[in-house]
């Protein structure tokens, strides 16, 4: 099984299998913060690629802080994963004040992050979207929706590891999924990292500054 020092070295791995796309004038990669920009970081830095950012965020369950019922795109709009709400009994007013939190946190953060830079502007644009790993495929589903909607030539997902069920739902939506392992059992994204601490968002704000 392949583990990771740290997001930094999950991203030197992860940049060995896009080399294709080194130095490729039509292509862009975009982290997902707050993790997944430390990772985007080595990555559009190994690859000479520029570095961008799009902001989604999990819709949890009331009874869990981390087990996603669905994601919002950084324009306001929700994926459900109906298979899931419906296996726990929930509707969309359920998560009313869930879907309010997160709007707010996803706006402070794009506000937060993308300071002076101008919008995100991906037309036409091969988009590597990097995050640190998936476990359910929520906010990267949000992710890829965000990039399509905004006319990407071709949605590239690369992340360090990921859960089978997540990898094979994201396989539907993007044109190209890169993975550096997909272990048996599945324990969460920290759980194949020696060290996972949180990113903070003034790195997240220092890391673009340094690709910008």
């Amino acid at each position: 099984m392949i583990r990771f020092k740290d997001r930094i070295d999950g991203g030197k791995k992860l940049a060995v299998l896009l080399a294709s796309y080194e130095n490729n004038p039509n292509a862009i990669v975009i982290g997902l913060p707050r993790g997944g920009i430390v990772t985007a970081y080595q990555v559009a830095h190994v690859l000479k690629l520029p570095l961008d950012l799009v902001v989604s965020r999990k819709i949890c369950a009331p009874t869990s802080s981390e087990l996603a019922v669905g994601a919002l795109t950084q324009e306001g709009n929700v994926v459900w994963n109906d298979a899931l709400l419906k296996q726990l009994g929930l509707t969309i007013p359920d998560l009313a004040e869930s879907i309010e939190k997160e709007k707010k946190e996803s706006a402070r953060r794009l506000n937060l992050y993308r300071g002076t830079r101008p919008p995100l502007n991906v037309k036409d644009k091969i988009v590597i979207l990097v995050d640190d790993g998936i476990a359910t495929g929520a906010t990267m589903q949000a992710a890829i929706v965000s990039v399509h909607a905004q006319g990407a030539k071709k949605i590239v997902v690369a992340i360090p590891v990921s859960s089978r069920d997540a990898l094979k739902k994201i396989k539907k939506e993007a044109d190209e999924v890169v993975c550096v392992t997909v272990p048996e059992i599945f324990w969460g994204v920290g759980a194949f990292y020696d060290l996972f601490n949180q990113t903070e968002d003034e790195e997240v704000v220092e890391l673009l500054k340094k690709k910008r």
